[in-house]
């Protein structure tokens, strides 16, 4: 007779049930593992022999086979702890049988029989959600809270092996996900705040924009000026997070193992900010197993990118294609998996080595080769896929001395959900962002007057826009209109997004 339970396997964001069988028969007293990685089977059989020992549970000196199918997927993680501990002493007589088969198991093993966290409960537990002829699903308890959105799923949360054999056999009853108490780690927050930012109204305007559209920025200054300061108060002013936003996000940290212990759904939006050593692996994903990068953990949110000349230009260039696309594709021997990256970049650089190339003060002391070199940095793809550019100055003593003034984030924070729902209003379907307007919708909600067409056809003879940065300039006097309660796009729309893109063709 072949004991079965099941658990599952993460592909991407997907979970793809795995069914495990067990069977013991007269041989070599061995437990033997197929269908998992050779180290993880070797590690999984070890950690299950001390947790039962810890029980005084025996394993029969038999011949006992584990089989994770379907045997070709690739599996990774001690995910698999429980569900094989769980089958194998069902087959041994510890735990009925039939019901160990109706449910569903993800759970790494500690040396004591503890059951301890794993990556991608909440993808697993929407998945069984679809799965009618199972009963429910147990997870580790430090991932509960992660899985109550799968309201179509019984999940039951256990702290060691014991509590769940004990359940299994009927003694005992296991905490429910809507039973779980609250997370143990706040929510990240993000308590910067525009007005904290002395001056910097031009910068402060095509953040505005920015997060009205979902564009993406370059500032531009010399060190010191607030560009960090600027970029972190982004998300104060971004609206929060749908319901569906905050599945995909929640998703996508629990898969890379970035979610906290205890945590559920993400309320915040995601801000990331990778230092400018990340590898292309860890800025876009991969490795060994597969694994979401930065630009993945900023779905939904920000991704910042500080002092931008000074990454790798291999990890700049693989920015390219999810930056169009919202989405990158890692593709390994005989698998692809897709990582979804829709995120609003901004980034931050010094115009020169010195950084005071635009200073009015022209105290830039580089070289005309040298301001070359550094610019040719950013390559002129990557920069045609950068919406707006703003020049940050240096501020005068007399205006930091007054201090920081008033809140600016709430009035901002309420004009950018606003221009969001004029857009959604004129869609007329769910949210689709100005800097996501695909060609036709761009014929369709961008149309010039003589005049602004005028304007955009002199620039684009002056400055050689590309027909992408010709979209982008429309797309962002879009939501510039937007902004300003305007019906049709105007000549003084064009005109302002035209200046953010000069800056752009001349970084």
């Amino acid at each position: 007779m072949v004991q079965t339970a099941f658990s599952a396997a993460l592909f991407g964001l997907e979970a793809i049930p795995v069914r495990v069988e067990v069977a013991i028969r007269r041989g070599t007293p061995m437990i033997g593992i197929v269908g998992l990685a050779p180290s993880a089977a070797r590690e999984c059989r070890e950690r299950f022999r001390s947790a039962a020992s810890q029980l005084c549970l025996r394993i029969p000196g038999l011949r006992i086979t584990v089989n994770l199918a379907p045997a070709d997927l690739r599996k990774e993680g001690a995910a698999f702890d429980l569900p094989v501990a769980v089958a194998v002493l069902a087959a041994a007589g510890h735990v009925p049988g039939g019901r160990v088969s109706r449910w569903g198991f993800v759970g790494e093993l500690g040396l004591d029989g503890t059951i301890r966290s794993v990556r991608g409960a909440l993808p697993i537990a929407l998945r069984f959600g679809r799965m009618r002829d199972l009963e429910g699903l147990i997870v580790p308890e430090a991932n509960l809270r992660e899985t109550r959105p799968a309201s179509d799923l019984q999940v039951l949360g256990a702290g060691s092996l014991g509590q769940v054999l004990s359940f299994l056999r009927g003694e005992a009853k296991l905490i429910a996900a809507g039973e779980a108490p609250g997370p143990t780690v706040p929510a990240a927050s993000h308590e910067s705040d525009f007005g904290e930012i002395a001056g910097q109204g031009t910068a402060k305007r095509a953040l505005e924009i920015a997060a009205a559209g979902g564009h993406n920025v370059l500032l531009r200054g010399a060190p010191g000026v607030g560009k960090t300061m600027l970029a972190r108060a982004l998300p104060t002013i971004l609206p929060p997070l749908t319901r569906q936003e905050a599945l995909e996000a929640t998703a996508v940290h629990s898969v890379a193992g970035r979610l906290p212990a205890g945590a559920g759904l993400l309320e915040g939006r995601p801000f990331r900010a990778p230092h400018h050593t990340i590898t292309i692996a860890g800025l876009v994903g991969g490795g060994a197993p597969v694994r979401p990068g930065e630009i993945s953990l900023a779905h939904r949110g920000v991704l910042f990118l500080d002092e931008l000349t000074e990454f790798r230009a291999a990890a700049l260039e693989a920015l390219r294609q999810p930056l169009e696309e919202g989405a990158v594709w890692i593709t390994r021997a005989g698998s692809q998996v897709r990582y979804p990256a829709r995120f609003l970049m901004v980034a931050a650089m010094n115009p020169c080595r010195c950084g005071r190339l635009t200073e009015v003060d022209r105290s830039c002391d580089c070289d005309p080769a040298a301001v070359r070199r550094h610019a040719a940095r950013l390559s002129a793809p990557l920069l045609d896929r950068i919406d707006m550019c703003v020049d940050v100055p240096a501020i005068e003593w007399s205006v930091l001395r007054a201090g920081p003034g008033k809140s600016e984030s709430p009035a901002m924070r309420v004009r950018v959900r606003t221009a969001r729902a004029r857009a959604t209003r004129r869609f007329g379907r769910a949210p689709l962002l100005n800097a996501r307007l695909p060609p036709r919708a761009i014929r369709d909600h961008c149309q010039l007057g003589p005049e602004a067409d005028a304007i955009l056809q002199q620039a684009s003879s002056a400055f050689g826009l590309s027909a992408r940065a010709c979209h982008r300039v429309l797309r962002v006097s879009r939501t510039i209109a937007d902004l300003g309660a305007a019906g049709p796009v105007r000549c003084e729309h064009v005109a302002e997004a035209l200046q953010f893109r000069v800056r752009v063709l001349t970084s």
